[in-house]
């Protein structure tokens, strides 16, 4: 029996914010996006004009706890010096995007 689409969107959270450090020529958006399809994460991430990267996260609180962990720590060739995300409302995407 398929899930009830109100009971799925009441379970989940969302957090929005910027990833700092070297994160802009390493390949973060790309598997960002890549982490995110695999643990069913739905959102968006993008470049800053200030070399920062913003995200968008929003899915189950369990995917969302391993998508902030590994956002902490970013794809190999990045280097994290900070993760500051603010809960707020889930817009209701579907999907994950690269946004330019």
């Amino acid at each position: 029996m398929p899930e009830d689409p109100q009971q799925t969107q009441a379970n989940t959270v969302a957090w929005s914010g910027l990833v700092k450090g070297r994160v802009q020529g390493v390949f973060f958006r790309a598997e960002t996006r890549q982490k995110a399809l695999q643990t069913g994460i739905r959102g968006w991430v993008r470049n800053t004009e200030e070399g920062h990267v913003e995200v968008l996260i929003c899915g189950q609180p369990d995917a969302i706890d391993n998508m902030r962990r590994w956002l902490a720590e970013g794809p190999p060739r990045a280097r994290v010096d900070s993760l500051q995300l603010t809960q707020c409302p889930d817009p209701g995407l579907t999907g994950f995007e690269i946004r330019y």
